[in-house]
């Protein structure tokens, strides 16, 4: 950069009776921000891919008169202590801009140092320098953060966000408010309490707050349990308060690249522009449901405040850009767990168990990434080494890697019982099927129901069997799974969870038994858990495959008030556990259709 362009460079500090990691969600989401502070408005981004495999990022925007292009420099950030960035204008009147913060510990709480820097590119920008606008800028961030350590003072963590800065207020459309209310009470009628609560969210929360509107961190924000919420905002859809659309991720940025109003629109792969890689489709893993509000409700812009920064990727705990042969020592010491390293640039990557001698130093190489020895115990060096062993600038990457905590993912919301109730018709495709890496499925049927029907005659034993159904199809949707299909007097339901399940089964018996019927009714269960491959079949999602075979035959081997799980089943820790006070017994027996003898575990219900 000439000597024209010198940056000029603006410092404040406070000091917040908090500690940084109770701060650092708020004061680096740098979206929030630039809502809140008018920094820099809603602008795009274009990703070029470039010869060395990494990717160009231009974002532009207009800014009063002003149009505004620039290049995206990666962010660079260490979780709960510092964040920076930087964007190199070709258009407009400054030829660059930075932000900085820096989060200190300190014995009664955080000293947070921020720092705003710009470097004038015409006459105009020296003069937007010259009358204190820097000066302004650094005064609303100055604001920003001492309202978010008065926020903090008084009010949990788990708040939303927004809470935090006073964003603009919404600009809503003519009359929004009342259809609101008008669904409100749609929603209680059809026993959806929470209903008031969505709304005064979509009406009155900031925007960021509404565009991506993810069930499970609404439920931990409001501190209530997950199916409640998941159910509220598929029954608003169905009254036109919101709409859901299925966000495909990548497996290394988490963006959504692609975003579609049903299933069946689903590409089998996409690329994504941001890391440079194709990547296909994971019910389990990177299909996500959201939804955002109706237009008539709240129109959501387009673009985005910041696309960059670190709660943009929060499972990303560090982010640091190396130059070719540099060696860096980072002062962060992560806490014990599971952790993916990576680049930003397409290349390898390495998963790694951090425990309490420390993180291994980290070698970058072109195409690669190596972990080498350990070095000083972590706890003694306060940080990790890295270095770039390669021949071009790279962005290393430390991520967790329970990222999912807060998606919906399209194999949790397909196996509930209110997705299958109000999204009947949601499915693939004709002829596209979708593997699942493990889904736990419940078989049932009941035993002697000829005899039931000899005594009771048709009508009597149809309407107690249908009884029966609506009883069994309540519990399943009370343990978050989904009736799938039902075959006869057999009925077969999904789970995402195998402890779920195991919950259903046995609730299930012990329902069964309570019911006054002579002859008594007596049910017959099988459960089985792995991969399989979803369908659509009759316009219905469905299951096929030889865990779906092997949980129907596990049913057939059920003599009636018992429940017969696959070993592999009952050996899973979390159903291990729940089995322990309950009579079990192991055999082994032959399963038609399978050719080896099939190791099946016996619980008989007390």
């Amino acid at each position: 950069m000439s000597d024209s362009a010198a940056w000029q460079t603006r410092q404040g500090s406070r000091h917040l009776p908090v500690p940084p990691e109770a701060l650092w969600p708020w004061l680096s989401s740098t979206e929030r921000l630039n809502e809140a502070g008018g920094f820099l408005p809603r602008y795009t981004l274009t990703e070029t891919v470039i010869p060395d495999g990494s990717v160009l990022q231009i974002g532009r925007t207009t800014s009063g008169r002003f149009d505004l292009e620039w290049e995206e420099e990666p962010a660079e950030w260490l979780e709960n202590s510092m964040f920076r960035q930087r964007r190199l204008f070709s258009k407009g009147p400054l030829a660059g801009f930075e932000l900085r913060l820096a989060l200190e510990p300190v014995p009664d709480g955080t000293r947070v140092v921020y720092t705003v820097a710009a470097a004038p590119a015409t006459l105009l920008g020296r003069a937007w320098l010259a009358i204190g606008s820097l000066d302004k800028l650094l005064g609303s961030l100055d604001r920003l953060v001492r309202e978010a350590g008065e926020m903090l003072a008084d009010a949990s963590p788990a708040d939303p966000p927004s809470a935090a800065f006073k964003a603009p207020p919404p600009v809503l459309p003519p009359l929004a408010r009342e259809r609101a209310a008008a669904m409100v009470r749609r929603l209680k009628e059809a026993g959806h309490p929470l209903a008031p609560r969505l709304a005064d969210h979509l009406l009155e929360a900031g925007a960021l707050d509404i565009e991506r509107l993810r069930p499970l961190a609404l439920a931990r924000h409001w501190g209530v349990a997950d199916r409640p919420v998941i159910e509220l905002c598929l029954a608003a859809v169905t009254v036109g308060m919101l709409v859901l659309r299925w966000d495909l991720l990548c497996p290394r940025c988490r963006g959504a690249k692609i975003s579609v109003p049903s299933l069946d629109q689903l590409p089998l792969t996409v690329h994504c522009p941001s890391c440079n890689i194709g990547y296909g489709r994971d019910f389990m893993r990177n299909v996500e449901l959201v939804f955002e509000p109706a237009p008539t409700i709240r129109p959501v812009a387009d673009g985005a405040y910041c696309l960059s920064g670190p709660q943009s990727t929060p499972h990303v705990v560090v982010q640091q850009v190396l130059s070719p042969g540099e060696h860096r020592h980072i002062p962060i010491t992560l806490p014990e767990g599971e952790y993916r390293i990576r680049t930003r640039e397409p290349g390898g990557e390495v998963d790694l168990s951090i425990g309490p001698d420390g993180c291994p130093a980290i070698e970058l190489a072109d195409a690669e990434v190596r972990i080498g020895d350990m070095v000083t115990d972590n706890r003694v060096t306060g940080g990790i080494e890295m270095v770039n062993g390669g021949d071009i600038r790279r962005t290393l990457v430390i991520e967790r890697r329970d990222w999912i905590r807060d998606a919906l993912t399209a194999h949790r919301a397909t196996t509930l019982q209110a997705f299958r109730d109000l999204f009947a018709t949601e499915a693939l495709r004709p002829g596209d099927e979708v593997g699942i890496g493990q889904v736990t499925l419940l078989f049932t049927d009941l035993k002697a129901s000829t005899a039931l029907y000899d005594r009771l005659g048709d009508a009597g034993a149809y309407r107690l069997v249908r009884e029966h159904y609506a009883a069994l199809t309540a519990l399943v949707r009370d343990h978050d799974g989904a009736i799938v299909k039902t075959i006869g007097d057999a009925v077969m339901a999904a789970f995402s969870e195998p402890a779920a399940a195991i919950r259903a089964a046995l609730t299930i018996h012990a329902t069964t038994a309570r019911v006054e019927a002579v002859p008594p009714l007596i049910i017959k269960v099988g459960l089985h858990t792995g991969p399989c491959i979803a369908v659509t079949l009759n316009d219905r999602l469905d299951y096929f495959g030889s865990t779906v075979n092997l949980a129907a035959r596990l049913q057939q081997q059920s003599l009636g008030g018992d429940i017969i799980l696959s070993a592999s089943l009952a050996d899973e820790p979390e159903v291990a556990a729940l089995l322990i006070d309950q009579p079990v017994r192991r055999e082994t027996a032959t399963v038609r259709g399978f050719a080896e003898p099939i190791e099946l575990v016996r619980v008989m219900p007390v």
